[in-house]
C-alpha cells in the first residue's frame, strides 16, 4: 500500500506543482495556471512601467528596491517624462518637499528625458530661488510643458528679476519645442518673451501669464504676432489691446479656443481701465467663432464704467467683489454670448429686472451663481421659467431669495424644480 501511495503521488501533476511552489518564497499566483506561483521579477516590462507610473514618487522609489529588474525600470526615460518638483520650507508650509538628493539625481540622470515639468512652491523666497536654480540646470532638456505654481503669494515675485529671467531663459533657449507655459505671478518680462518666441514660435499653443507686472502690451503683442499656433491665452486686462485682438484674428493665426482676462485693482480708483473697440471684438469672433472669453472681475463698483458699454462677446463672467445693478443691466443688453454668470455680491436692491433681461437676451446662458444679492421669489421663478431646462447649473444661496406675496421659501424649490425639469434646492449658508 505504501508503494502504491508513493506511485500515485509521483504521478499526480497537481501534487508535484504544489511541492514546487513550497520552495518559492515570494511571488503571485498565475490566474491561467492557478497552482503556479510566479516571481514578481518576471512581470512583463510594460506592466511594471504602468505600475510605476501610477505610484507616488516615494512609493516608486521604494518599489525600485524590490529587485534588479524593477530598479532598471525605475530609471527608464518613459518614467521621467513628467515630473513635479515640490519645493516647500518646513517653517512656512506643511506640504511635502522633493528630497534634494532626488532632485540632483533627476538633474544628473534624467534632465534630458523631462518633457512635462511643473514646480509647486510655497510662499517662501527660498523655495522660489530653489526652483530657479533647478531651471538653470536644465540645459539638455526638451521640455514641452512648463508650469510654475505658487501655492501662496508672493513666492516667485520675491526672487530677483535677473535670477528668475536668467533661469527661465535657459529653458526657453534649450527646449525648442515648448507648447504649454504657465508662468503666472512671476517677474517674467518682455525680453524673455522675445527669447521664448525666437525659439518656440512654431510649437507654442498655451500661454498663461496673469499677474506678470513686468510684461507690457508690446511684449504680449510680440507673442501673438509670431506664435500663430497659440490656442489658449490668459493675461491681465491691462495687456489687452485692440492690436492684440487683431493679431489673434489674422489669417495666419489658428482659431483661438480660450481667452482668459483678469480685471484686477488693489485700491478704489487706482487704475483707469481702457475700453476695447467693438470692431476688435467682432474681428476676433469672426475669425474664432467658438472661442470662450472668460473674464474675472475684482473691482470696486466705481471702476466698472469702461466695461460693457458696447456689445462684448464674453462667455463666462465672474465677479469677485460687489457689482452694481447698472452693470448687471448692461450685461443683459450687451453680452449675448454669455454662458455662465457668477455674482458674489451686489447690495440690497432686488435684481429681478436685471435677471429677467439676462434671461431674455442671453440665450446661451446655462449656469448661474448668486451670493450676497437679493432677488424676490417671484422674480427668480420668472427668470428660471424663461431659461428653462438649459440652466444646467444653478447655485443660489437661500439668503438671496426674498419672500413676496406670491411665493415663500417653502414653495420656491418645487416651482423652480418644475421649470428646470429636475429636483432643485437653494444652497444653505454654513452656520459654524
Amino acid at each position: 500500500m505504501k508503494r502504491i501511495r508513493q506511485t500515485a503521488k509521483a504521478e499526480n501533476p497537481v501534487l508535484q506543482t504544489l511541492q514546487r511552489t513550497k520552495k518559492q518564497k515570494t511571488g503571485f499566483y498565475n490566474t491561467s495556471h492557478p497552482f503556479t506561483l510566479m516571481d514578481w521579477g518576471s512581470l512583463p516590462h510594460h506592466v511594471v512601467l504602468h505600475i510605476f507610473q501610477c505610484l507616488p514618487l516615494v512609493d516608486r522609489a521604494r518599489a525600485s528596491s524590490v529587485c534588479r529588474r524593477w530598479n532598471e525600470v525605475f530609471h527608464i526615460p518613459d518614467l521621467w517624462r513628467k515630473f513635479e518638483f515640490e519645493l516647500n520650507q518646513p517653517a512656512t508650509s506643511y506640504l511635502k518637499s522633493t528630497h534634494p538628493d532626488l532632485i540632483q539625481q533627476i538633474i544628473k540622470r534624467h534632465a534630458d528625458h523631462l518633457q512635462y515639468v511643473s514646480f509647486k512652491v510655497d510662499s517662501s523666497t527660498e523655495s522660489a530661488e530653489a526652483a530657479c536654480d533647478i531651471l538653470s540646470q536644465l540645459v539638455n532638456c526638451s521640455i514641452k510643458t512648463l508650469g510654475l505654481i505658487s501655492t501662496a503669494k508672493p513666492s516667485f515675485m520675491n526672487v530677483s528679476k535677473a535670477h528668475f529671467v536668467s533661469a527661465l531663459t535657459v529653458v526657453f533657449v534649450n527646449s525648442k519645442s515648448l507648447s504649454s507655459i504657465k508662468i503666472e505671478d512671476t517677474p517674467v518680462d518682455d525680453p524673455s518673451l522675445k527669447v521664448l518666441v525666437a525659439n518656440n514660435s512654431d510649437t507654442l499653443k498655451l500661454l498663461k501669464m496673469s499677474s506678470c507686472p513686468h510684461v507690457s502690451p508690446a511684449g504680449i503683442l510680440c507673442v501673438a504676432d509670431q506664435c500663430h499656433g497659440l490656442r489658449e491665452l490668459a493675461l491681465n486686462y491691462y495687456l489687452l489691446s485692440d492690436e492684440l485682438l487683431l493679431a489673434l484674428s489674422s489669417e495666419k493665426h489658428v482659431n483661438l479656443e480660450h481667452l482668459r482676462i483678469d480685471v484686477v485693482s488693489e485700491n478704489p480708483g487706482q487704475i483707469e481701465f481702457h475700453a476695447i473697440k467693438k470692431q476688435s471684438w467682432d474681428a476676433l469672433i469672426k475669425h474664432s467663432p467658438k472661442v470662450n472669453i472668460v473674464m474675472y472681475f475684482f473691482l470696486y463698483e466705481e471702476e466698472f464704467d469702461a466695461f460693457f458699454r458696447e456689445e462684448t462677446p464674453v462667455t463666462h463672467l465672474y465677479f469677485g467683489r460687489a457689482v452694481s445693478k447698472s452693470m448687471l443691466g448692461r450685461i443683459g443688453l450687451n453680452c449675448p454670448r454669455l454662458i455662465e454668470l457668477v455674482v458674489c455680491a451686489n447690495g440690497l436692491q432686488p435684481l429681478d429686472d436685471e435677471l429677467i433681461r439676462i434671461a431674455e437676451r442671453c440665450k446661451n446662458l446655462t449656469a448661474m451663481g448668486l451670493g450676497e444679492c437679493e432677488v424676490t421669489c417671484r422674480g427668480f421663478i420668472e427668470f428660471v421659467k424663461m431659461c428653462g431646462g438649459r440652466l444646467t447649473q444653478l447655485s443660489i444661496m437661500e439668503e438671496v431669495l426674498i419672500p413676496d406675496n406670491d411665493y415663500n421659501l417653502d414653495q420656491i424649490h418645487s416651482e423652480v424644480s418644475k421649470h428646470l425639469g429636475r429636483m432643485w434646492f437653494p444652497d444653505m449658508m454654513p452656520t459654524w
